[in-house]
């Protein structure tokens, strides 16, 4: 089953969104091994999109 999306109606400016790695990582509870990870890749600041795309999460069974 396929859908028709009217790109009006998406909403990307909370992607677009440009957060302070140190902030983004607090408000999402990541460690600081992701932190310093981000950092290196990005800098200081990185879009939301960006920075949720290069997370990485361990499973919680481990």
């Amino acid at each position: 089953m396929s859908y028709n999306i009217d790109p009006n109606v998406i909403d990307v400016t909370t992607l677009r969104h440009v957060w302070p790695i140190r902030d983004f990582c607090q408000q999402y509870n990541l460690d600081l091994e992701n932190e310093k990870r981000l950092r290196i890749l990005f800098g200081e600041y990185a879009t939301a999109m960006e920075l949720l795309m290069n997370i990485v999460r361990r499973p919680r069974y481990r």
